[in-house]
């Protein structure tokens, strides 16, 4: 189904495209457009990549300890560089990042959430899974010996819910799955049936097309989708299936077609089928921040902390950033090197005094960034385990809050959890970026009771991270629009003198880490091929 005719989109920006598909189609939707105007997909990471035989005595500065960043410093200092990083955060990882009971964070406007998770939860903030396909961050987490666990995105036994339909009682993403791909091909098959469709499938093909829509639907002899065992097998039954006099099992009604659509639920259910979303997914045991830590660890005698970059000036010798202790104070201070990697997001970049190209100023101006807003909630116990039967995965919500995330770890476990309240983007997001902290979580808190009721007796304490207000981002993104990646994204890429620009920002899967790493990588190698050759 066509949400957006051609000709309109050609006129549309891209905020404008998002939001009305969010509208449309819901939020997971959006997401997933989202993610295909990003190009979120293959990585171009090659693990043969080295870099050696670097000039004696020769130089890099870096700024910036995120991921696109200490991959650099790794990388460079491997092929016989001298390098340094300074960071602004007192703390390694970048937007790689996870709260932990007794963490404390400070957002723009000074209000700062002290922790109180249990020991072992957490809250990642920023990224929080690694598609089997994102070889490049995969590498270092294997390099870093990160552990690593499965991540459960889709789960049909979690939620699709929408404020307007179905007197706002949440349905289980496989009933909505089913359903809607029960009618459709019920609908297809009649048409086959019909000889509506001889131009486009050959009669040899018809008949093995009806069977393949009868598997897939799960339709009736007669090629229907009712209420019996193949579709309560996809749907779920009144009564389960079990043994002894109790065994025989109680099919399931489905849902009309009409209900279905005019629910919008349908926009949901493609959520899971975007390449990043596709099986298998991981994370870091114990927090996403795992990685940034240990990098860290690995880079420590290189790596400056609490140090804002407040100018950058190159010369044809070198390139020299003045930067203040953000802990200690005192009068700013210099460092130098012979060339200089520059990670820090355009969102901030452009803020501080540079001697840059015009274009490649220019590019560092076009880009925006995005909001987005999470929300951690620690509940004494696992009702979606206990009572719902819910392990893992993701339920989507028409609300604000836009998901909820259930944890991927300590299945079975007795003790408390912490849900992903919320995970917004756009305008929702900047809603909650309005709020104060706790303001946010009580919303999520309210929203989530419309799905989970046990919400109201279950939740203990909570988190929450809206990006604009991120001293060191002041955005989660970058969000190139097409007319800005056409314009500026070769400039940005290039390499200005003597300084080159890393970063997701600086990628075509922009919000990745895969594109903080593989933009690295690529600006070190043709650092590297310009340095040797003089």
């Amino acid at each position: 189904m066509s949400v957006i005719a051609d000709d309109a989109t050609q006129s549309m920006s891209r905020r404008e495209l998002m939001t009305l598909v969010g509208k449309v189609a819901g939020t997971a939707a959006m997401y997933q457009m989202m993610s295909s105007l990003a190009l979120a997909a293959n990585s171009t990471f090659d693990k043969r990549f080295s870099l050696s035989g670097a000039p004696k005595g020769a130089s890099v500065l870096i700024l910036g300890a995120g991921l696109a960043g200490m991959v650099a410093a790794y990388e460079l200092q491997k092929a016989g560089y001298k390098v340094q990083i300074l960071e602004y955060n007192n703390r390694t990882g970048g937007r790689n990042w996870s709260l932990y009971g007794g963490d404390t964070y400070t957002e723009l406007g000074g209000i700062t959430q002290h922790v109180q998770f249990d020991k072992g939860l957490y809250l990642n903030p920023g990224p929080w899974r690694l598609p089997y396909n994102h070889q490049g961050i995969l590498h270092y987490c294997q390099m870093l010996g990160v552990k690593l666990e499965s991540f459960n995105q889709a789960n049909y036994a979690a939620y699709i819910h929408s404020q307007n339909a179905f007197g706002g009682k949440p349905q289980r993403y496989r009933t909505v799955k089913a359903d809607f791909e029960g009618a459709v091909a019920e609908l297809l098959s009649k048409s086959l049936q019909q000889s509506q469709l001889d131009q486009a499938v050959t009669k040899e093909d018809r008949e093995i097309l009806l069977q393949a829509l009868r598997n897939w639907g799960a339709l009736d002899q007669n090629y229907r989708y009712v209420k019996g065992r193949a579709s309560s097998s996809r749907r779920g039954f009144d009564h389960w299936p079990g043994g002894g006099l109790d065994g025989e099992p109680t099919y399931s009604e489905p849902v009309a077609l009409s209900d279905i659509l005019k629910s919008g639920l349908w926009g949901e259910i493609a959520a899971n089928d975007g390449i990043p979303e596709q099986p298998t997914l991981f994370q870091p045991v114990g927090g996403m921040g795992v990685i940034g830590r240990k990098f860290g660890e690995l880079l420590k005698n290189v790596i400056r902390l609490n140090s804002k970059v407040v100018e950058i000036k190159q010369d044809e010798t070198g390139v020299t950033a003045t930067y203040v202790d953000t802990v200690k104070g005192g009068p700013p201070q210099t460092a130098r090197g012979d060339w200089c990697v520059c990670t820090i997001p355009a969102s901030i970049l452009s803020q501080i005094p540079m001697n840059v190209s015009p274009a490649m100023q220019q590019a560092i101006y076009a880009i925006p960034y995005g909001a987005s807003c999470k929300v951690g909630l620690q509940m004494k116990r696992r009702f979606w385990e206990e009572d719902e039967d819910i392990y893992g995965g993701i339920t989507y919500t028409d609300q604000m809050n836009a998901i909820i995330a259930y944890p991927n770890t300590d299945y079975f476990s007795k003790g408390k959890g912490v849900l992903l309240g919320a995970y917004t983007f756009g305008p929702n997001a900047s809603i909650f970026t309005s709020m104060t902290p706790q303001e946010r979580i009580n919303a999520a808190v309210q929203m989530g009771a419309n799905i989970h009721p046990q919400y109201r007796t279950e939740f203990e304490t909570g988190v929450a991270v809206a990006w604009h207000r991120v001293p060191w981002t002041l955005g989660c993104q970058g969000t190139w629009s097409e007319d800005a990646r056409a314009t500026h994204y070769k400039n940005i890429c290039q390499i200005d003198g003597r300084i080159v620009l890393a970063g997701e920002h600086v990628s075509m899967i922009p919000a990745w880490q895969e594109g903080a790493v593989t933009s690295s990588i690529d600006a070190i190698t043709r650092l590297h091929q310009r340095i040797t050759k003089g």
